[in-house]
């Protein structure tokens, strides 16, 4: 089946731009992970506007990318993996004032391609962030092939909304489903349960090997403290894996028929 997200340029009025909203880290890795999807994203839609921006700690700020781009249609894209604070009050409200008539689309998680990347990362080398030693007592990473015997894991930052764990929860699901096998989830910030908690039980029952599949966009604090949560190996942040380039504009697109629909009725 054809890739709909790889479009070629549509003659007639141009297409919204897109302005991407990441959360934003201290780590300087961080940022450069979501340069590297937004050039996929551009790379996939030729002539699409793309603009970066991040809701804190990161530049280009969310004020600072939106004053490019008033003056014509926008969409914007919160490069979140699940409902929250951020996602559903904090960054429509910001954009809604900079950027009148603007649309935010619905998170990027949970989503049966997040699955899929998060299923290559676990079949492709597996790491803890560049520059760091693997938890005490862990085996040496990488650790491969994963086997059928290993206990995958999901882990997540968390969140003090019931909405943001729910989705955290349909995206173990989903990966279960991809890998065939149990996944259960853990947090390493709000929310519950902790993720060292789950990999220690997870040996108690009798798990041989635990690899944690890091359910985060890109490198950050978050990731080091899954890095650091007892397994025996972790994933890459998901960054910029061409699912999730394609998700990016699947969620522009879903957004984007909400503003023509808007335009049509006024």
């Amino acid at each position: 089946m054809a890739d709909r997200t790889a479009r070629p340029p549509i003659p007639g009025p141009p297409a919204p731009a897109l302005l991407a909203v990441a959360h934003g880290t201290r780590d300087p890795a961080g940022p450069a992970a979501v340069r590297d999807l937004l050039a996929l994203v551009r790379a996939l839609r030729p002539g699409l506007r793309v603009a970066e921006s991040y809701g804190e700690l990161s530049a280009p700020s969310l004020e600072d990318a939106a004053a490019g781009l008033r003056g014509g249609p926008v969409v914007v894209v919160p490069l979140l993996l699940a409902r929250g604070y951020h996602a559903l009050i904090d960054v429509p409200e910001r954009a809604g004032r900079l950027l009148p008539g603007a649309v935010t689309a619905r998170p990027l998680g949970p989503d049966a391609l997040l699955a899929g990347a998060l299923a290559d990362l676990l079949t492709g080398p597996l790491t803890g962030p560049p520059g760091a030693a693997p938890a005490a007592g862990a085996a040496p990473y990488p650790m491969l092939p994963l086997r059928r015997t290993d206990t995958v894991v999901l882990g997540a930052a968390g969140s003090a909304d019931p909405a943001g764990i729910a989705d955290v929860r349909a995206a173990a699901r989903l990966l279960a489903r991809r890998l065939r096998r149990r996944v259960p989830h853990g947090f390493v910030a709000a929310g519950g349960p902790p993720l060292d908690e789950v990999v220690a039980g997870l040996r108690r029952a009798g798990a041989e090997r635990v690899a944690v599949a890091s359910y985060l966009l890109a490198p950050g604090r978050f990731h080091d403290r899954i890095a650091a949560c007892g397994a025996d190996a972790v994933t890459p942040p998901i960054g910029a894996h061409p699912a999730a380039a394609r998700l990016v504009l699947r969620r522009y697109d879903e957004a984007r028929a909400r503003l023509a629909a808007a335009a049509a009725v006024s």
